[in-house]
């Protein structure tokens, strides 16, 4: 039977509780649990008296740019040991794609008469094309794969890794010596992939939504080596919301500081070691399910050996799962989900084939179980 024809004759009445398992968006409160544990630790008063001035640090090239969330963010990354920290100046923004504009607009020239091509490689973040089309500037266009790339003249290229959508460690593809580049390491912490180096590249992007699970603090800062190219950063982030908000920045600081306190604790309580816990379980989860059958199937990661926990034989568990629906008659597997209420994000999204689609594995528990029960219906079905 084709698939589609074994769609419309599916017993949905099997899939118990109804309704649709939203796993399209990333929205990561898997971590809720460890800091409602957290409780009193994690909580923060802020007095009415506090932060009515526009300014933190005036003679700061990031001058909202509060002292002691880049005191704590220049401690973990010394602690987690993911990324160089001396001699970078630090840039705050409203999450990271504020300041993945904002490094569009810093590495372009000011005079430039053409607007400079921006590439990644496929698959690619499925926001690269919207963010740097959105406002329709003179100074970048998107211009899609990075490895079918062959233009000469200026050129930034993002790199993602651990990349989104896929799990794989990346590497800058174009190579025709005019480019800049810009690394999205969002997910480049111990509960995602092995450490396996301290990074030390000239725009580095971090988030916290990606990092502890605070997405909706809204926080993202990058490490810069040109102090010229944070300070245009920074005004890119002053005139589109004049800085970025002290509150959250103290919101930030205190959970990054509590993070990095746990991390001396070899116990429960380490954070990065309870994410490690939690990806390695449902990846387990999901890979038993998916082996069931021959229907779908999922990218392997190579072990690596991790700087932060010392262990050789570490695996990647990444935020999302890349699948794969392998039967020949299905040729869109995000439609072939949705028909049994299970949503995720098209490969197409990603400059990919359709036949891909991107899971998120960081939502709610029930979320999750309930996503392996309908896999699990669909292949015995199938």
């Amino acid at each position: 039977m084709a698939g589609k024809d074994r769609v419309a004759s599916f017993n949905i009445s099997k899939f118990s509780p109804p309704g649709i398992v939203n796993l399209d968006i990333g929205d990561p409160t898997i971590f809720e649990s460890y800091w409602r544990k957290m409780g009193e630790k994690s909580s923060l008063v802020i007095s009415g008296n506090q932060f009515l001035s526009y300014f933190s640090d005036s003679k700061n090239e990031c001058w909202y740019l509060e002292s002691k969330l880049e005191d704590e963010i220049k401690r973990l990354h010394s602690v987690v040991g993911n990324a160089s920290v001396e001699d970078y100046y630090v840039v705050v923004g409203t999450g990271s794609t504020q300041l993945l504009q904002a490094a569009l607009y810093a590495l372009c020239p000011d005079d430039g008469s053409n607007p400079v091509n921006v590439v990644s490689a496929v698959p690619y973040y499925s926001s690269y094309p919207e963010l740097t089309d959105f406002l329709r500037s003179s100074l970048y266009k998107w211009k899609g794969d990075a490895r079918t790339y062959d233009e000469g003249g200026p050129y930034i290229e993002f790199v993602t890794s651990p990349n989104n959508p896929d799990g794989s460690i990346r590497e800058a593809i174009v190579k025709n010596g005019q480019g800049k580049l810009v690394h999205d390491l969002a997910y480049y912490w111990p509960q995602y992939t092995p450490i396996t180096s301290c990074l030390g590249y000239d725009i580095m992007l971090f988030t916290l939504s990606k990092c502890t699970g605070h997405a909706g603090t809204r926080i993202g800062w990058a490490l810069v080596k040109d102090k010229d190219v944070a300070k245009k950063m920074a005004e890119f982030n002053t005139i589109t919301t004049i800085g970025v908000s002290k509150e959250s920045q103290i919101r930030a600081a205190k959970i990054l500081d509590l993070v990095s306190d746990s991390c001396q604790n070899p116990g429960p309580d380490n954070f990065f070691k309870h994410g490690q816990s939690l990806m390695a379980e449902r990846w387990e989860k999901l890979r038993k399910v998916v082996g069931q059958s021959g229907l779908f199937s999922l990218p392997q990661y190579p072990k690596g050996h991790c700087l932060f926990t010392g262990e050789f034989s570490t695996e990647a568990h990444p935020a999302f799962a890349w699948m794969k629906c392998n039967k020949e008659d299905i040729d869109d597997c995000e439609k072939f989900l949705r028909g049994f209420q299970i949503v995720t994000r098209t490969g197409r999204r990603f400059g990919s084939d359709p036949k891909y689609v991107r899971v998120s594995l960081v939502g709610k528990e029930e979320e999750f179980e309930l996503f392996l029960e309908r896999l699990l219906a669909i292949q015995e079905d199938f």
